[in-house]
């Protein structure tokens, strides 16, 4: 074993032109920091009183891959979040680095990301409301995507894909409310465009207020008025306004439609090219 020992030891120092320094150790003659040690207190083991180590470069190579494999690790949890957690491909370009500029409120977007962690532990949410085309839900896929990019998962639909998911289900109702809890923030786009059948509503009633007792946060976008949300017309749609504003912190999105301002621009774009 000795002679065995001794000539693995030779041929590292011939391939890699290792040396022996003065205190009789090996020495990497890249990095001029040593391969071996000496055992603690003089302990010899098989009649050796020293033992490999990595060098300086050895190190850092190996930090190196260590961090290349975590990152790996890394996208593709991100990729298999945004795979389960958004309904439309078109959500993942909705993004911080994406942004024009042009919402006053995404600095609401921002905080809510920056603050997370006491977001989710007080069960704060978002009602964003405000008319057609104001950026409500790119703010919203915003918030989602920077999330995911913490590996915290999140699901972004809304309650007309919800109550899909609910006819299509085979083992019951509950599995599809319990898995919308179990997301650690769940968002629903254009809450209150889906149809007021008594059973819609009922539906919608029970994922608000199962979100409500699961102690998680909401995120809602809706096209409706606060003044409309604060005074609902019958019992039914009262009580789950009533779940949404104990939950979720209204935020205004109000102003000129984004939508209406980017056709008007391709109109004039479209006058300048065909005269």
């Amino acid at each position: 074993m000795e002679k065995i020992f001794e000539q693995s030891v030779s041929s590292i120092s011939e391939s890699t032109e290792d040396y022996y320094n003065e205190d009789s150790l090996l020495y990497c003659g890249k990095c001029h920091t040593p391969r071996e040690a000496f055992f603690a207190k003089g302990i010899a083991l098989m009649g050796k009183k020293k033992h490999p180590i990595e060098c300086s470069c050895q190190c850092i190579e190996r930090t190196k891959q260590e961090a290349l494999i975590n990152q790996q690790k890394h996208n593709h949890l991100v990729r298999r979040l945004k795979a389960e957690g958004f309904s439309d491909p078109a959500m993942l370009n909705w993004t911080f680095e994406n942004d024009n500029g042009r919402s006053p409120q995404m600095h609401h977007a921002h905080r809510y990301v920056e603050q997370w962690q006491t977001m989710s532990a007080e069960n704060l949410g978002l009602l964003l409301w405000g008319g057609v085309g104001t950026g409500k839900t790119f703010l919203a896929g915003c918030i989602a995507n920077a999330l995911m990019e913490q590996e915290v998962p999140v699901r972004m639909t809304n309650f007309a894909r919800i109550l899909n998911e609910l006819n299509r289900s085979f083992s019951g109702r509950n599995e599809v409310v319990d898995k919308l809890c179990r997301y650690p923030l769940l968002i629903i786009d254009d809450f209150g465009m889906e149809r007021g059948t008594e059973y819609a509503l009922e539906q919608i009633y029970s994922i608000v207020d199962s979100r409500y007792r699961s102690q998680k946060p909401l995120i809602v976008t809706t096209n409706l008025t606060l003044d409309e949300i604060r005074h609902p017309q019958d019992t039914a749609h009262a009580r789950i306004y009533d779940r949404l504003l104990e939950m979720c912190i209204p935020v205004s999105c109000i102003g000129v439609s984004f939508r209406k301002e980017n056709a008007q621009e391709k109109l004039k774009r479209m006058k300048l090219l065909i005269g």
